[in-house]
């Protein structure tokens, strides 16, 4: 089953919404923004309970 999170763009600031497998407890990738276009990189969390954390960021940052 599949969730979808709410995140912030780090370029544009807009709200995002992403689909995120809660089966696998960790996972990173690069999703474009739907509004600005820009590449985010996602780094999701996913606790024993089933919470789920998202973490969105430019390409400059670091994680």
């Amino acid at each position: 089953m599949l969730d979808t999170q709410f995140i912030q763009c780090p370029y544009c600031w807009e709200e995002v919404e992403i689909v995120v497998d809660p089966s696998e407890p960790e996972q990173q990738y690069v999703e474009d923004c739907f509004v600005c276009c820009r590449p985010i990189h996602l780094h999701i969390q996913v606790d024993y309970e089933g919470d789920i954390s998202v973490t969105a960021r430019s390409e400059d940052e670091d994680y």
